[in-house]
């Protein structure tokens, strides 16, 4: 390149002038340095001590507003938070490089200026080139890799989304320069320092979307087909249940003073509140954490009035069933350490069935092995075959959906209440009420009705992303929180979307979005653990959310499913591992080129679309098969 290309990211920062970020990339004799710092805001003294608090709005002034714990001070603010802010400038090594990117067997080769800034990295291929800026957002990178020969060097870069990237950089130093410089900026724990506090894409703004999905809007829909429940801000400062939204949805016969003993009964204070509730039956499937009950088997009476108040607002002589998601050995342990389950004699009329499912280590380590076997495909096939089978990540998706499917069965024909939970409640509970409600019902089969799904039954129940989706499949390190839950849901949803073609609005376009997003995303709707650590870093209003940004017309006509026919009834899924299949449009989507008939049926794909853009409905059975 014989001339500097500039490039201008703008950021805006609570609200005041926009600030930016300017990149001299190609030739000349200087390069300008990047600088990335959080919007000013948020580096304000604060009355808690709290040195990256937004004093403006600072969560800490009133009583009803969460209190900061030292874990969350870490996680959200940084090792050393300082209120200089954070210089990204001074993590970045060497500004920018002449390199080669290698995209993967059927992307052509990119030449260019390879360029880091606190973000992003950008190979910009110069003026005469007929491809467009390439950019990949630094928090996509899941594990690093480089090597020197002679004078130049490699990096591989393993991203989040399981796409294996490869720059050739001319230059010994400098290779190792920008691998230092990613290493740095893609593992930065600060929340607030992230790029979706400083996206700003034309069209959206700040705020959009992010009242979509709120309890409130669930909760009409329920009071509408009984007045047996009542939405209660017990939580409203986040000090009863830190891992609860706001306001829960609670039987009406229970006060809110029983509510805050309950939570004190429950493995971090997650109580039993309504997930859903089955209209044509007049049953609801609940969700909690374990009980404290310990090895002294301790009993909570107003725990007990509950889940009785639960039974009394169904239909007469309803009875209830406790799904427990862990063995009942692993139960009895937790008892030793405080834990436990709810005693028979102490819950007349709820019966307590275990149905184990694997969570955590177990559930990574299968995900790293079926990621690390579908990147080798010189093997034989026997033996491909066989190291899948060893993953056992389809066992994983077979258990799921069985369990799923035995709540669902609980609620919509047996006409059972129906209570969910394993240890903490945030994983594999809500793995399980989310699934069972995609099967019973038809709103959630919708685009927006899953968008709804996802907000009410994962980000607002409090599923830990940030802790969970911190890594992929690459990372070098140990796992310490790293759990694929969110990502077997998705699996187990295209597994009810390949057997029931017809039923649901959405297809794969979103699922994975959604997978891509969970793990490193410009928007702000999968930040943090949970909503008290969203109110602490003001999310919800100094980012996008990701439901604005799918929600745009274009991106609507991407993510539909042109062949949806609405179907009232409930999608029962065959669970046996012979019919379930390998989520190739995931696991090998950057591996292979895309087979022939995949081709023809993306070319029906869009003449079906066309179709129905130009108003002509297409011709479908209104039977939905099941394959």
């Amino acid at each position: 390149m014989s001339q500097i290309d500039e490039i201008e990211i703008s950021f805006t920062g609570s609200g005041r002038r926009p600030r930016s970020e300017v990149l001299a990339a190609g030739g000349g004799n200087s390069c300008e340095t990047v600088r990335s710092l959080p919007p000013r805001g948020l580096l304000n003294s604060c009355p808690a001590g709290v040195a990256s608090c937004p004093a403006s709005s600072c969560p800490f002034r009133s009583p009803r507003s969460p209190r900061l714990t030292l874990r969350e001070s870490v996680l959200l603010l940084g090792p050393r938070p300082t209120t200089d802010g954070m210089e990204f400038s001074e993590l970045i090594r060497t500004g920018r490089a002449q390199a080669k990117l290698l995209r993967g067997p059927e992307a052509p080769p990119l030449r260019g200026t390879l360029c880091v800034t606190g973000h992003h990295l950008l190979l910009s291929p110069g003026p005469q080139a007929t491809s467009d800026l390439w950019l990949l957002l630094l928090r996509r990178v899941d594990s690093i890799e480089k090597r020197v020969s002679g004078d130049s060097g490699t990096i591989t870069l393993r991203c989040k989304d399981l796409r294996v990237l490869q720059l050739d950089i001319e230059g010994v130093e400098a290779t190792l320069d920008i691998a230092r410089s990613i290493e740095a900026l893609s593992s930065l724990e600060s929340v607030i320092t992230s790029f979706p506090f400083f996206y700003r894409p034309k069209g959206l703004r700040l705020g959009d979307a992010w009242h979509f999905h709120p309890p409130e809007r669930y909760y009409k829909r329920v009071a509408r087909e009984t007045n047996a429940w009542r939405l209660s801000e017990v939580n409203g400062d986040f000090s009863l249940c830190p891992s609860y939204p706001r306001a829960v949805i609670v039987p009406r016969a229970v006060d809110d003073d029983a509510l805050a003993r309950c939570a004190r009964f429950r493995q971090g204070g997650r109580f039993p509140v309504l997930s859903y509730h089955h209209a044509p039956s007049g049953t609801v499937l609940l969700r909690s954490s374990q009980p404290l009950t310990g090895p002294q088997k301790r009993r909570c009476a107003e725990d007990e009035e509950l889940l009785r108040a639960v039974l009394a607002g169904a239909r007469p002589g309803a009875r209830g069933f406790v799904l427990d998601t862990r063995s009942a050995q692993a139960a009895k342990q937790a008892r030793v350490t405080g834990g436990g389950t709810e005693a028979k004699a102490a819950y007349p009329g709820w019966k307590r069935l275990h149905w184990p499912l694997e969570r955590g280590w177990p559930l990574q380590e299968s995900f790293m092995c079926l990621v690390e076997a579908c990147g080798d495909l010189e093997q034989s096939m026997d033996r491909w075959l066989s190291q899948l089978e060893a993953c056992h990540w389809l066992a994983h998706v077979k258990e799921a959906l069985s369990t799923a499917c035995l709540a669902a069965q609980g609620v919509g024909r047996e006409g059972a209440c129906v209570l969910v939970h394993g240890a903490e409640g945030t994983d594999s509970t809500l793995l399980v009420t989310s699934l069972a409600q995609l099967i019973l019902d038809p709103s959630s089969q919708t685009i927006a009705g899953f968008q709804e799904l996802v907000e009410r039954e994962w980000i607002q129940a409090g599923h830990p992303f940030q802790l969970h989706c911190a890594h992929s499949a690459f990372s070098h390190a140990r796992p310490k929180h790293e759990a694929p839950t969110f990502l077997l849901f998705l699996d187990c949803v295209w597994q009810l979307g390949r057997q029931f073609p017809l039923s649901l609005e959405f297809g794969e376009g979103l699922l994975l979005a959604l997978f891509e997003h969970a793990y490193a995303s410009p928007f702000g709707t999968f930040l943090c653990s949970s909503e008290k650590e969203r109110c602490l870093c003001e999310v919800r209003t100094r980012t996008h959310s990701l439901w604005s940004g799918l929600n745009q017309p274009k991106e609507q006509r991407k993510l539909r499913n042109p062949l949806y026919v609405p179907n009232p009834l409930a999608i029962w899924p065959s669970v046996e591992l012979q019919t379930l299949r390998l989520w190739q449009g995931l696991f090998l989507r950057w591996i292979r080129p895309p087979e022939p008939s995949e081709v023809a049926w993306e070319k029906v794909w869009q003449i079906v679309t066309d179709k129905k853009t130009e108003g002509c409905e297409p011709t479908v059975s209104a039977s939905e098969p099941q394959l």
